[in-house]
């Protein structure tokens, strides 16, 4: 198989530059130093970087024209137009300048196609409403369904999915690794940065103080997640600031868990708001036992929600929390089924 990216030229500044770019982006790149090494990879590479050194050479004007070709060439060439037409080039980049430019053209380039995966969030309309539990199992679930699936702590104040699954003291990035991302980031890197388990991947927080994401990071993880993998489940904080409303608005549905009390519901009418102005699909999880007789229908009326299904409490989970114990916990029970029927109806949608 060809590399994504083809670097053409026999410029030694031009090529340090891309291979850097290539190297700091997680790319392999194929290189033709003259223009006739080119044919190869003409055909099957998704990118080709022509320097302009080589741009006026008859066997690359007189290659088949073709998408994903782009002439590079120092800041300043006069000719760099010209050449870029005579070789059926698409853009023109200039280094130094169009260095974030071309690193993020290589990464598009060695992403693998196919659809992209889709977006849960999972809100709490109360504290300790089971929201982090919920995306939990809704995670273990869809991987032990043969899903690729992520778990993304969008909480920095909940304690860390990763805690929750028994998974803390694995190796691997948090989000500070990530607190500096600008750009576009290729799903091979975060696939490869993340600790490395048996059932989801988990893309959680480190213990200590935490600082918020920013929107532009959020946007860049989550881009990257949906190239990498089929479902990515987000446990969201109950404030909601620019970085969950870019979560949102990616998202397919959201779900808002709610027990089955009075003052729990009416917390929950004002998430519920906050959620209405981003998100599109906003559906209730209704978690009993409900010692009033609230059933999940009125609650669902209540908030002018659908509702999404009912779980009793599941008296093991507790105790698997505190011994990280999850994963075999959630092999049955009625959060177990309720996850799968979550799943299903997404699958159902698509």
């Amino acid at each position: 198989m060809s590399a994504a990216v083809l670097i053409v030229t026999g410029d030694p500044w031009i090529l340090d530059g891309l291979l850097r770019l290539a190297a700091a982006a997680d790319i392999k790149a194929a290189v033709a130093r003259a223009a006739e090494q080119a044919g190869p990879g003409w055909r099957g590479a998704a990118l080709i970087l022509v320097g302009a050194d080589l741009a006026d050479e008859p066997v690359l004007r007189g290659a088949p024209r073709r998408p994903g070709v782009v002439l590079v060439a120092a800041a300043g060439d006069p000719e760099v137009y010209r050449k870029a037409v005579g070789i059926g080039a698409q853009d023109v980049a200039m280094l130094p300048d169009a260095d974030m430019r071309l690193a993020d053209l290589m990464a598009v380039a060695a992403e693998p196609a196919g659809r992209p995966g889709e977006v849960l969030c999972v809100a709490g309309g109360r504290g300790g409403a089971g929201a982090s539990v919920l995306s939990a199992v809704l995670g273990i679930v869809a991987a032990r369904r043969g899903m690729r699936t992520l778990l993304v702590d969008g909480d920095p104040l909940g304690g860390g999915l990763d805690l929750v699954l028994g998974q803390e003291h694995l190796e691997g990035a948090r989000w500070p690794e990530f607190s500096a991302l600008r750009g576009r980031l290729s799903s091979a890197a975060l696939q490869g940065s993340l600790p490395a388990t048996s059932g989801p991947a988990v893309l959680s927080w480190h213990r200590g103080e935490t600082e918020p994401v920013t929107a532009e990071t959020m946007r860049s993880v989550l881009a990257a997640a949906v190239r990498g993998f089929d479902l990515v489940v987000v446990d969201l904080p109950r404030r909601l600031a620019e970085a969950e409303a870019e979560v949102l608005r990616a998202a397919r549905r959201a779900l808002l868990v709610v027990p089955a009390e009075v003052r729990a519901t009416v917390a929950a009418g004002r998430i519920a708001s906050e959620l209405r102005r981003h998100a599109s699909d906003i559906r209730v999880v209704v978690r009993g036992p409900a010692a009033g007789g609230l059933t999940g229908d009125v609650i669902a009326h209540a908030l002018d929600l659908p509702l999404a299904g009912e779980v009793a409490v599941d008296r093991r989970i507790p105790t698997a929390l505190e011994h990280g114990d999850l994963l075999r916990v959630s092999r049955r029970g009625p959060l177990t089924d309720l996850c799968r029927k979550l799943l299903g109806d997404i699958e159902s949608a698509r």
